[in-house]
């Protein structure tokens, strides 16, 4: 009589950075059956999507160029994990059975509640999104006045991108221009866009969104041909729809190993993850460190052998400024900023290092699972109460 070996199910709900990353990780054994779930059917590398809408670049990738060998890509929308059944749920009407989960669902654009923003403001924190901008753009004149809402690393770059192309940008900013940076770093960013003829409004907020135009704070009136929202994310609302507890923006709320608080055969991984009920900042830095640890976590539980917790420091932001300028701004392992920035062309090299660092290290999972490394050592906050792990019945 043959033996036959057991199979593990694990579906990755999810192809961001991440998921992608976490799937590929999970390859370090082989006896597991990969499944990974992705509306689309190309990887969108996200931090270039400021780019794409400038028509400086591309901001897509095959799946087929990052995938290991074995893992199944199912192009579809998860929209309920039933944790009684263990099926993953989707649009299309087919069910995954599963027996671990990794959610990796990622961030989104925050809905604005600004009167007129959703008829009249794009944001760029999707592909399709950045899409119709990309158009939008195209059909503009050059001096046709642009509004980005958000003062933010996105909204830096995107303003800085448009400016360079000779475009009239205005940043409302909402408050302290890009706070992660240190204040020389700050100033620094200020000069350029001053330079480049962006009007930064740091104080100012955007009340309302009409057609072509935005009324600030005070109520005065700027013409705005075109309205790009940067400011805020937000996450898709599928654990709590899957009855799973979460935070107040939707994230997933785990223990310190990324395990959910309700259920332990699913790990949250990336944007979506609230450990602790304490998330670490949404960012692409911190994207693949935690789809290896969520990886990680599901084979100590695949194993029956305790898992790793969070171990990752954040050290900093990168900001392009443009095609030929960037700002590299150093940090602590707590993600506090220093007064030290590396800008220039030196600084614009280390942000297009760190794009291309984004994709391949994903190639190089794919190819050698087990292979990433990351910076550790970040401190963690206590534990809430509500980060208490509870185990369900196998």
């Amino acid at each position: 009589m043959t033996h036959q070996e057991i199979r593990h199910k694990v579906v990755v709900i999810g192809g961001g950075y991440a998921g992608t990353l976490a799937a590929n990780h999970l390859r370090m054994r082989t006896d597991i059956d990969i499944t990974l779930v992705n509306p689309r059917s190309e990887f969108v590398d996200r931090v270039r999507l400021h780019q794409f809408v400038a028509g400086t670049s591309d901001a897509t990738v095959e799946y087929g160029t990052l995938l290991g060998e074995g893992i199944r890509l199912v192009v579809d929308s998860a929209t309920r994990i039933d944790t009684a059944a263990r099926t993953v749920r989707l649009a299309s009407g087919r069910a995954l059975d599963y027996e671990h989960v990794i959610y990796a669902v990622g961030s989104t654009a925050a809905l604005p509640s600004v009167p007129g923003a959703a008829e009249f403001a794009l944001p760029i924190a999707e592909f399709e999104p950045a899409r119709r901008l990309r158009a939008r753009l195209a059909e503009l004149p050059l001096d046709a006045p642009v509004t980005v809402v958000g003062g933010g690393p996105t909204g830096i770059e995107t303003a800085a991108e448009l400016a360079e192309q000779g475009r009239t940008v205005t940043l409302v900013c909402g408050g302290t221009l890009n706070p992660s940076l240190s204040a020389k770093g700050r100033r620094y960013v200020a000069r350029w866009l001053s330079r480049h003829g962006v009007a930064v409004l740091e104080t100012d907020r955007v009340n309302e969104v009409r057609p072509e135009a935005v009324v600030l704070t005070g109520g005065a009136v700027r013409a705005s041909a075109l309205t790009i929202w940067t400011a805020g994310f937000g996450v898709p609302e599928l654990a709590a729809a899957s009855g799973l507890r979460t935070d107040a923006l939707g994230r997933l709320l785990t223990d310190e190993t990324l395990t959910s608080i309700d259920d332990i055969r699913i790990v949250a991984t990336g944007d979506a993850a609230a450990p602790s009920g304490r998330p670490l900042r949404m960012s692409g830095q911190g994207a693949g460190p935690l789809g290896a640890r969520a990886a990680d976590t599901v084979l100590s539980h695949i194993a029956g052998t305790e898992p790793a917790v969070i171990d990752l420091a954040l050290t900093g932001t990168c900001i392009s400024l443009g095609r030929r300028v960037g700002i590299r701004q150093l940090a602590r392992k707590d993600d506090t900023a220093v007064n030290l920035y590396i800008g220039g062309r030196a600084g614009a090299r280390i942000k297009e290092l760190t794009c291309k660092i984004g994709v391949g290290k994903i190639r190089r999972e794919a190819r050698r699972p087990g292979s990433l490394i990351w910076p550790k050592g970040g401190p963690r906050p206590a534990q809430s109460d509500c980060a208490a792990p509870a185990v369900t019945s196998a």
